[in-house]
């Protein structure tokens, strides 16, 4: 191996340590908590050697959301079964829900702060497999759904969904007076409303 190819997997593996810690901080200390100089303690560098690989905190945040898209597809990929398309779409939406409840740091991190998407320009890559993921899984389905167009159907059943799963998150369900197991219930009763509401 020579010297720049070296210099090469150090970064990377310095870049996987920032992450890991940053995801790790985040999860437990929350966003407030989760700075530079936190982060360098932790792995104990200076946050000079931090501001080598991210210019700001956003930036960094942006790169663990990308690790949290990937924990996503992993899911979808892993979990969604069903021998009919309808049944996919059905265990993809349960299996969006399932990684929200589970992980709500992750899924605020994801969809609704808006710190990392500061680092964002004109495109949103860090999105792109997950939403791939769903836009194959409803292409088979749209003989079966009250859409005539498959961009439309995709983006209806992710921010129904994510709806859901938003209001949980941010405790807006709890006006119902429900424990965590009951929403869940509830959230995944909807689904199936939804379901049975956009099929011909």
């Amino acid at each position: 191996m020579g010297i720049s190819d070296r210099k090469e997997r150090e970064k990377l593996e310095m870049r996987k340590r920032i992450i890991s810690a940053a995801m790790e901080m985040f999860i437990h200390d929350g966003f407030e908590k989760t700075s530079i100089r936190n982060i360098a303690e932790k792995i104990e560098y200076s946050p000079a050697t931090i501001y080598l690989y991210y210019k700001d905190k956003d930036e960094l945040l942006y790169e663990v959301q990308g690790v949290a898209f990937a924990q996503l597809l992993d899911a979808f990929m892993n979990d969604v079964e069903g021998t009919t398309p309808i049944e996919r779409l059905e265990g993809l939406m349960r299996t969006y829900v399932n990684f929200g409840f589970k992980h709500p740091d992750l899924y605020d991190l994801m969809f609704i702060m808006r710190s990392p998407m500061r680092a964002v320009d004109d495109e949103w890559p860090n999105c792109d497999e997950a939403f791939r993921f769903l836009i194959s899984t409803v292409e088979p389905c749209m003989e079966l759904l009250r859409f005539s167009n498959i961009s439309t159907a995709a983006l209806s059943l992710w921010t129904f969904t994510h709806g859901l799963v938003s209001l949980h998150i941010r405790d807006r369900i709890m006006i119902l007076g429900m424990d965590e197991e009951q929403t869940r219930a509830l959230v995944n009763a909807a689904v199936d409303e939804y379901l049975q509401m956009i099929k011909k």
